[in-house]
């Protein structure tokens, strides 16, 4: 079972990502789990047309965990996608990160972490205990830093690195930076940009998304990309990302860069 988890800063278009690459995936024929570990729990509302799922915490307030079975908790979305919302505690009380250690435990007990792959969609503005502990326990085995050009994705994707760096063999199984993701943002050398960061950090530039206005459209039909305009050049783009993601093998430590490094490098491919 591939374990892959997308990481980066929030807005960046992760869930995005992580649905039209759980969408293209099940159609190369594989079995696949998506959970959203977000308290905004709209991970997986594209590959279900738009409803939001009930989440895995907000069960385990209302009925305790022993009450919680697998049908409360696993969803079964658009071309057989499994899909999982770990939710958050209310507002203003106890840790967001909490309730993905407590989802993960019950799913665990479930026997519904199962599959060819799993996709993990990871909350990466801050790399609390609580969030990271996917990494931290094994779950996050292949990770992805999503981000686009800008130098605020960029800190949070170098921030990121680090805690995989710190992380990585101190699980049940190590994770790795399994590469990085360019979810464009229109910018003028976006894409150099992004992929000499991959480099500078020790990775690679696994694929670029370019920005595309059927991606909104789409998700105002409350559909993916692949289900809502599948002969576009978009949706080809995330089945070439999940063709990479499946052949990837070139996972590594990363080497995070100073925050002079990385703003030198975002400043030498500024363009006026």
């Amino acid at each position: 079972m591939r374990q892959v988890a997308l990481y980066g800063k929030g807005g960046i278009g992760k869930s995005t990502t992580a649905a039209n690459l759980s969408a293209a995936l099940s159609f190369q024929g594989k079995s696949v789990l998506q959970i959203g570990c977000d308290p905004k729990r709209d991970s997986t509302r594209m590959l279900m047309h738009g409803d939001l799922i009930p989440t895995v915490m907000d069960l385990f307030r209302e009925q305790g965990e022993r009450g919680i079975r697998i049908e409360d908790v696993v969803f079964t979305g658009y071309s057989g996608v499994r899909c999982v919302e770990a939710g958050g505690p209310e507002p203003g009380i106890g840790c967001a990160g909490r309730g993905i250690i407590a989802t993960f435990q019950i799913l665990e007990r479930l026997g519904a972490l199962s599959g060819d792959v799993v996709v993990y969609d990871v909350l990466g503005d801050v790399v609390c205990g609580g969030f990271a502990m996917p990494m931290r326990e094994g779950y996050a085995e292949e990770i992805y830093l999503v981000t686009s050009g800008e130098l605020m994705s960029l800190y949070a994707a170098n921030n990121i690195a680090k805690a995989i760096t710190r992380l990585s063999g101190r699980g049940k199984r190590p994770c790795h930076l399994a590469g990085v993701i360019c979810n464009g943002r229109g910018m003028p050398g976006e894409e150099d940009l992004v992929r000499e960061f991959a480099s500078a950090i020790g990775s690679s530039l696994i694929c670029a998304i370019p920005r595309d206005r059927v991606v909104q459209i789409a998700e105002l039909h409350k559909r993916t990309v692949i289900e809502y305009s599948p002969e576009s050049a978009q949706a080809e783009v995330y089945r070439e990302l999940a063709k990479r993601v499946m052949a990837n093998d070139l996972f590594t430590i990363p080497s995070p860069l100073a925050i002079d490094a990385l703003e030198s490098l975002a400043l030498s491919h500024l363009q006026e």
